[in-house]
């Protein structure tokens, strides 16, 4: 009963921290609040560091993307890097958006990552990012999020459209515009600006996306399930992030790294994506400031492991034929570790035997994913960072359904488990594969 309380504490927890992190740029934001919270210093990129041996720190880039570090006091064993994304499925809002049609004003929207269309339509939504405002010092950000129901995209009715159960594709620009106002003129930067207590001209620029509007529910006969928006990939981030902080109680076995990147959803070729510099750029600093030579630095890398959370997708029992006929991961079944044969996955035999070692000794269930053979999934984080920084990966995350719906669902019992892991995962000494 105990662990039940527990579980569902730290599902309540994640549910508090979606709710206040409607873009990624808040989501970065309440990252940086905790970790600042427990004593991490935040660097810049654009000023010297100062690293000492027992010190946390973290520092963010395009404030989207965030990486926190922690050097024990003792010979670190290797890095311990566990990366997520702060970025889910959305719609981008275009400069000036506005539209008029028929007397509503609508706003012109461009899609963001492959989101499932009609999951968004007929429920209340609002806009959340960032603006920058034109100061004496410069231009300066700051984060919005107008926090009411401020806009719908209202389907059309059954009678007009009796071919609607075969919506697949969805026309963003046509048919998917969110209605705004009837007041012709009224512009989503003067809404803005009254947000903020700034005048309108004030705003230089803006990256504001759409927002769904409902609360994380729990729900079921035993409150088993776990619903809330963006549960993709704000779950693994929130786990890595109280897995990095609990351990940072102890003096850790090697350097802890939580890396939180943006733009998963959209590639990651981006200057704060998986795929950019940032993490080589962040651990070169960190070599220079502890006047580590390149050959220890590249041990390090070499006896380091990396966790790439990012959640993965249960069977569905309405479409049981999409899961792979053995491998079935379910809700409130423990960790998933997913595996793929094109390397979409980086999970291999040698990092899988590294990452059971963990999850036994962590005390954590632990389930295997792989595709359908005939049903390819998407990618992840790991193998683009692997492109930057050569080290042992393992692909995991929690078992959801409906992965990219406006509204997905999870198990509640599962955030737990991913915190313990993590929470294990940078404080103990890693098991190493005899290759």
């Amino acid at each position: 009963m105990k662990k039940q309380k527990e579980a569902g504490s730290c599902a309540q927890a994640l549910a508090a921290f979606i709710e206040k992190s409607p873009s990624r740029f808040h989501a970065v934001e309440n990252v940086a609040k905790e970790l600042a919270e427990s004593g991490c210093e935040e660097l810049s990129e654009r000023k010297s560091w100062k690293i000492k041996k027992g010190g946390a720190y973290f520092v963010r880039r395009n404030s989207s993307s965030l990486i926190a570090f922690r050097i024990p006091k003792k010979k670190p064993d290797g890095f311990h890097i566990y990366a997520a994304h702060s970025d889910s499925p959305t719609f981008q809002i275009k400069p000036s958006p506005e539209m008029t049609s028929e007397g509503i004003v609508r706003l012109n929207i461009e899609g963001y990552g492959g989101m499932i269309r009609d999951t968004w339509f007929d429920r209340p939504l609002s806009v959340a990012g960032r603006v920058f405002l034109d100061t004496p010092e410069g231009p300066v950000q700051r984060l919005v999020y107008p926090d009411r129901d401020l806009l719908l995209i209202p389907s059309l009715a059954i009678h007009m459209s009796r071919d609607s159960e075969n919506t697949g594709k969805r026309s963003i620009q046509k048919e998917m515009l969110p209605f705004f106002t009837q007041k012709e003129g009224e512009t989503l930067t003067e809404l803005i600006a009254k947000e903020l207590k700034v005048k309108p001209e004030e705003i230089l620029s803006a990256d504001l996306t759409l927002v769904t509007r409902e609360k994380a529910s729990f729900w079921g006969a035993e409150g088993e399930f776990f619903s809330a928006p963006r549960l993709d990939d704000l779950a693994c981030c929130y786990g890595g992030l109280k897995g990095f902080l609990r351990a940072g109680e102890a003096d850790n076995a090697g350097i802890s790294v939580l890396c939180i990147f943006d733009n998963e959803e959209v590639g990651s070729r981006t200057k704060q994506g998986a795929e950019s510099t940032f993490l080589p750029d962040v651990l070169s600093r960190l070599r220079e400031s502890l006047s580590m030579s390149a050959e220890d630095f590249l041990r390090l890398v070499a006896s380091g492991f990396l966790l790439s959370a990012d959640n993965a997708h249960a069977a569905h029992p309405n479409y049981t034929e999409k899961a792979d006929p053995k491998m079935r991961p379910r809700l409130n079944a423990g960790i998933v570790l997913k595996y793929s044969a094109n390397q979409k996955y980086t999970t291999d035999a040698a990092s899988a035997a590294v990452f059971k070692l963990l999850c036994k000794k962590a005390g954590v269930p632990l389930q295997e994913f792989v595709n359908h053979a005939d049903t390819p999934g998407g990618s992840t984080l790991g193998n683009i960072a692997n492109t930057q920084l050569s080290i042992a990966t393992a692909d995991i995350g929690l078992a959801q359904l409906a992965m990219h719906s406006a509204y997905e669902t999870a198990g509640t019992k599962d955030p737990a488990d991913l915190e313990q892991l993590a929470e294990a995962f940078f404080r103990d000494k890693l098991p190493q594969a005899v290759l």
